[in-house]
């Protein structure tokens, strides 16, 4: 078995807040649709998100997730976790 690095790779990011679809939509430019939905929350409640159309099937992305263009243009949802420990500003 052996061990392999991620290659360095500037990628291009938007935070979601809740409010900036149009943003989303232009930052994703043809490479997918995006629109409003309501995803389950903790306990009974709903809240605001976005489902992300990419050529590789429906993502749903939460309030403070990151939306990434990825090396060969796609673009797909991020959880801020997992942003924080795999990038950092260039």
């Amino acid at each position: 078995m052996g061990r392999y690095r991620k290659k360095p790779v500037e990628i291009e990011a938007v935070r979601y807040d809740g409010t900036n679809w149009d943003e989303i939509a232009t930052f994703m430019g043809r490479t997918g649709r995006v629109e409003e939905t309501k995803l389950p929350g903790p306990g009974r409640g709903m809240h605001d998100g976005t489902v992300i159309h990419t050529l590789e099937g429906d993502m749903t992305a939460s309030v403070g997730d990151w939306i990434i263009r990825g090396v060969q243009g796609e673009c797909y949802p991020c959880k801020p976790d997992i942003f924080a420990a795999t990038y950092e500003p260039a």
